[in-house]
Order: structure tokens, then C-alpha cells, then sequence
């Protein structure tokens, strides 16, 4: 079967963070030291590493609100005022996540191509609005949120929901990830898959380093499996 759709990943394929870190967001520190302006710099990156335990932890993705609370009760903050967990769950002042410059000249490709897409990422909910804002939103068909579906990556439900969304079987399917555990699950579903890796000096058996080469696969249909 010819391939007629891609599910990308989001982080690390299409986004990257503003700032250099995923989670918590840019301006975690600079919101909780308003509050409690005495906490030392250097308890934040142990606080961190707990709140990456909890997310982690569970089959599917927590909710930001006890993710935040993990890393302040690693502060020492065990009871956080309202005004707190407001401001840390509020929009930033500026934008959280930037695409990636390669990226909207692929989807524009791949959208001329009758190729159809989604996104497939284990993420809070909201993501959606996100890519609205960045202007990519209308290139999807959908997105597949783990906050809302209840799983993670690699359960099955979460590429299958990918591949529902374009009306399309596993086998008519690329994704594109960057964790290659992960792309290798969805080839045991009967996916095709590809690693996306930014920073590899080199590609090959089943990685690309940007978005133009998987156009490319695309449209010569020479994934690999």
C-alpha cells in the first residue's frame, strides 16, 4: 500500500521549547520566587527531576495541576496558595513552544500531496490551541492528546486514534517519532515508521534528520517498515 498519511509526533519533531526545556515551562522559576522569594536557586533542578518521576509514573498523562504540585511539595511548598497554581497554570506572557523552521514547508508539501495528517503526542490537553497560535493548526486532521485519551505512547489506542483520524490503515500510515522505542512500537502495530533525529550526524536504517527527508520518503514511498 502506497503511503496516503503521516501521525507525527509533536515535541522534538514539529516543536521545540522556548527556553531550551519542555517541562515545567520557561518561567517556573521566575513565578514561584515571586511567591516564595527565600527558596534557593539550587532546589529547583531535584524538584524538577521528582515532578519528571510523576509524569513518568502512570500509564497515561497527568494532570499539570498535580504535576506542578510535586515539584513545589520537593520545594518544600506543601501548600500552595490558589494564587500560585493560577499563575503556573495560566498562559505564559510568551509563546511556550516555537515550530521548527523545516516545518512548514513540509506540511505544505505533503498537504499538496493529498497527504493527510495528525499528530500523536503524549502531551496535556490543549495542544491544539497551541499549533493554532503557531499558525499549523489546519494542516491536521486531528490531534491524539494522552491527557485525554487516557493512555501513552507506546499503547496501541494512541496510534490507532492517529490513523482513525485520516480514515486510514495502519499500512497506508508513516510515523514519525523521536524515540525510536516508540517508532518501532508502531511498526509492530503495521505502521511504517521513521526516527526523527535533529541532531544525528548521520541517517539511515530508519532515521532522517529533518523534515524534508521524510517528504521525500513520502513521496517515493520508501519508508522502511
Amino acid at each position: 500500500m502506497r503511503i496516503r498519511g503521516v501521525l507525527f509526533d509533536a515535541g522534538g519533531v514539529l516543536t521545540r521549547p522556548v527556553g531550551g526545556r519542555w517541562n515545567p515551562r520557561y518561567d517556573f522559576e521566575t513565578i514561584v520566587l515571586a511567591h516564595h522569594p527565600g527558596l534557593r536557586p539550587e532546589l529547583f533542578a531535584p524538584a524538577f527531576a521528582v515532578g519528571q518521576r510523576v509524569l513518568d509514573a502512570g500509564p497515561g498523562t497527568v494532570e499539570r495541576a498535580r504535576y506542578h504540585r510535586a515539584i513545589l511539595a520537593a520545594l518544600g511548598i506543601e501548600r500552595p496558595s490558589a494564587a500560585l497554581l493560577w499563575e503556573l497554570e495560566a498562559p505564559a506572557a510568551g509563546p511556550v513552544i516555537e515550530a521548527y523552521p523545516d516545518v512548514r514547508p513540509a506540511l505544505e508539501q505533503l498537504r499538496e500531496r493529498g497527504i493527510g495528517m495528525s499528530v500523536v503526542s503524549d502531551n496535556w490537553a490543549g495542544l491544539e490551541a497551541v499549533f493554532a497560535g503557531l499558525g499549523i493548526a489546519g494542516f491536521f486532521a486531528g490531534f491524539v492528546i494522552s491527557e485525554v485519551l487516557g493512555c501513552r505512547k507506546p499503547d496501541p489506542r494512541m496510534y490507532a486514534e492517529g490513523s482513525r483520524l485520516l480514515a486510514l490503515e495502519p499500512a497506508q500510515c508513516l510515523f514519525v517519532d523521536d524515540d525510536p522505542v516508540l517508532v518501532a512500537a508502531a511498526r509492530d502495530l503495521g505502521y511504517r515508521g521513521v526516527t526523527l533525529d535533529r541532531g544525528a550526524a548521520v541517517t539511515g536504517d530508519g532515521v532522517v534528520t529533518g523534515l524534508a527527508q521524510v517528504v521525500r520518503l513520502v513521496v517515493h514511498d520508501r519508508s522502511p517498515f
